[in-house]
């Protein structure tokens, strides 16, 4: 079974057309599937539009990325695991090309990431620059990324010390444990957060990343990129 783990804070806005996706792709590959949405101590609809999307809702407190995640693989029933944001759009090429290098033999792995909508000059310079260096160091993008669930538990799943770049710290345990892959295909992602943000917001949370050894990103205190507020755009 594929099991589609979705986490979610506040996202009433995106996340029918994401689970819209998933649905479609399910459907399309033919195989059994389900989605785990985990509500992450959100205070608008999103449990509710979950439940009419089809999905099933876990609800937590943790306010924190990896542990939400963890929370939807550990109540997920799938031998597969795909990991996909609430503001992402999944194409079924993209699912199946995944299943297909997970049937070959890999652990896991990640796929190119497009950005949705209108993006400050920084964010247009910035991200393909982003897209190259995830590529060359073979890190998944944590908007999507999947592996076997064999892989996950070997690699003790996300690492929840950190609160941002947890995904990084994945493709790499991932990797000990087997081939990790990231593919052409692609997903599409919102680019509210890098609309949110200045370009000089961005610098400080590189700034402060490497003025503290890393240490950053184990608060979310420094972390308002990832919980801050958003736009109300998608």
């Amino acid at each position: 079974m594929i099991s589609f783990v979705v986490p979610a804070h506040n996202e009433a806005r995106l996340i029918a057309r994401t689970l819209d996706a998933l649905a479609a792709a399910g459907r399309a590959l033919g195989q059994p599937f389900e989605i785990v949405v985990v509500d992450d101590a959100s205070t608008d609809d999103t449990a509710s539009i979950a439940r009419a999307g089809g999905a099933r809702v876990v609800s937590v407190q943790c306010r924190q990325i990896a542990a939400a995640r963890n929370a939807g693989a550990r109540a997920a029933s799938g031998d597969v695991l795909i990991f996909v944001d609430a503001d992402t759009i999944a194409p079924v090429e993209t699912v199946r090309a995944a299943l297909a290098a997970l049937a070959t033999g890999a652990a896991g792995g990640g796929v190119d990431v497009y950005i949705d909508g209108r993006l400050p000059v920084y964010a247009r310079i910035l991200m393909p620059m982003f897209r190259v260096l995830m590529r060359l160091r073979g890190w998944a993008a944590g908007c999507f990324i999947f592996c076997t669930r064999a892989a996950f538990d070997a690699a003790g799943g996300f690492d929840e010390r950190f609160f941002a770049s947890e995904e990084i710290a994945l493709s790499k345990s991932l990797a000990k444990h087997g081939r990790f892959i990231i593919l052409r295909e692609r997903v599409l992602t919102s680019g509210r957060k890098l609309r949110t943000h200045s370009g000089w917001d961005v610098l400080k949370v590189l700034g402060h990343l490497v003025s503290s050894g890393g240490s950053v990103l184990r608060s979310r205190d420094r972390l308002s990129i990832w919980y801050g507020a958003r736009r109300d755009d998608v």
